[in-house]
């Protein structure tokens, strides 16, 4: 790989659907009670509550996921 091209493999097939991925993120921590730092980085945070955090997301994605396919099938 070239020297300075990024190594991750998730790329946003809807490049806005960021900021929409980290309003969950705020969301599903403010409701689990999770406090996510101020300043963004969470290389601080417990494995167990960046695990929890990701799990709720997954959750929320699937069921919305799950919803419009119900609604695409009526």
């Amino acid at each position: 790989m070239a020297q300075g091209q990024s190594r991750s493999s998730n790329v946003l097939v809807v490049p806005q659907a960021g900021q929409a991925l980290d309003q969950l993120k705020y969301e599903v921590a403010q409701e689990l009670g999770i406090q996510i730092p101020q300043d963004g980085y969470m290389g601080n945070m417990a494995t167990r509550d960046a695990g929890a955090i990701g799990g709720h997301i997954t959750r929320r994605l699937v069921q919305i996921a799950e919803q419009q396919l119900a609604g695409q099938t009526k």
